[in-house]
């Protein structure tokens, strides 16, 4: 996995979000408390003006390089890695009404779990309040309770695994022309449906003694004394 980081904003709280999420997916397994990363992620609808040349025997299919803008739409997905659970929706907004459609469904996969650790970023409308603007009080306060969240620091979405199953989304379903939100809706369905049935997980090995290691000089400007952490010459 390629990490990227934004070495003019690590800060204390940057290395304090980034460590409660590490120590977070060291943890075993626990069915009470499954662990799971949500994300958003945008998408171009687009045509041909052209109809390409179907694949032949050895020949993939082609293109035309001309293409219609049919708008865009989002694509909302949520993971567990350690059960390879998925939920994937395709909405033409990305709102406060849909994110909390979106959890309301995700809590309703887990009806057992004491809490759900939800891993997410901290765009406005992924917050626990968002669900007061669009449920009655009473039902917002449950289903807020269901979630123990975990943000990822500013910049720093790898530490989001959801990331790592969008870039297989692009790759093998997304890198063509989809015209419409039905398509890609049913697309992604089907594509998702086929990672869950195989149990695809997501094995992460970066650990907190990692991050002290690799990302040291970072450390030692939050504070000197972290020098300790270094990796030995």
């Amino acid at each position: 996995m390629k990490r990227q980081w934004c070495i003019g904003q690590v800060s204390g709280q940057y290395l304090q979000r980034l460590e409660a999420l590490l120590a977070l997916y060291a943890r075993p397994y626990e069915p009470r408390f499954p662990v799971v990363c949500f994300d958003e992620r945008p998408c171009f609808l687009l045509g041909d003006v052209v109809a390409g040349l179907a694949p032949q025997p050895g020949k993939p299919a082609k293109e035309h390089y001309a293409y219609t803008k049919h708008g865009s739409c989002c694509v909302l997905a949520a993971v567990e890695p350690l059960t390879g659970q998925r939920l994937y929706q395709v909405r033409a907004q990305r709102t406060k009404r849909e994110y909390t459609q979106f959890m309301q469904r995700l809590a309703a996969r887990y009806p057992q779990a004491e809490k759900i650790r939800l891993v997410q970023d901290n765009l406005n409308t992924h917050a626990l309040s968002t669900f007061y603007d669009c449920l009655p009080a009473a039902l917002a306060q449950r289903l807020a309770d269901r979630f123990e969240v975990y943000y990822t620091p500013k910049c720093g979405s790898w530490l989001n695994q959801i990331e790592l199953d969008f870039s297989a989304l692009s790759r093998q379903c997304l890198k063509r022309r989809i015209p419409t939100q039905a398509q890609l809706a049913y697309q992604v369905y089907c594509w998702s449906r086929e990672r869950q049935a195989q149990s695809v997980k997501i094995q992460w090995q970066f650990t907190v003694a990692d991050a002290r290691q690799t990302l040291n000089s970072q450390y030692r400007k939050v504070k000197k004394a972290n020098k300790i952490y270094a990796k030995s010459s």
